[in-house]
């Protein structure tokens, strides 16, 4: 089983043999979700109850086993929750400096707890859409310029 760090701990990455399991797993739980829109679950511990499960958070679980099938780590975390600034340049694959420069300019919301700075995620992630949807508009300007002047 091999772990690689992550800007909010210890990831382990999956065994082929979990990778299979959570695929089979993924596919059960789809398709009886699908038919039913909730489920209901039966521990095998011997006198363990039934229990209902709510479809929002099946989904959660299908789409964890969905990446653990392909062998990626997964990190459940809040949407409210509250980062460093060094977890946040590590989300955005960026160093510090370059995220403290985003900070101070106002393109990522953040908040201050003394002399540190917090981030929350949904702002991050907000940020992070924009940017990516810049990056892909720009793209597609450089490709249609490229075919407009026959390259």
């Amino acid at each position: 089983m091999a772990a690689q760090a992550t800007a909010t701990g210890l990831a382990v990455i999956p065994s082929t043999g979990e990778a299979l399991l959570a695929e089979e797993t993924s596919h059960v739980l789809t398709t009886s979700l699908e038919k039913s829109g909730t489920l209901r679950l039966r521990l095998t511990c011997p006198g363990e109850p039934t229990v209902e499960i709510p479809a929002y958070a099946v989904r959660i679980l299908i789409r964890t086993l969905d990446e653990t099938a392909r062998g990626n780590a997964v990190t459940l975390m809040p949407v409210r929750a509250e980062l460093t600034t060094q977890q946040a340049a590590d989300m955005l694959n960026v160093s510090r400096p370059t995220l403290i420069q985003l900070l101070d300019e106002g393109k990522i919301a953040h908040r201050r707890v003394g002399t540190h700075r917090r981030v929350r995620f949904d702002s991050l992630m907000a940020y992070k859409r924009q940017a990516e949807a810049d990056r892909r508009s720009a793209l597609e300007e450089l490709a249609a310029y490229d075919q407009e002047i026959g390259l």
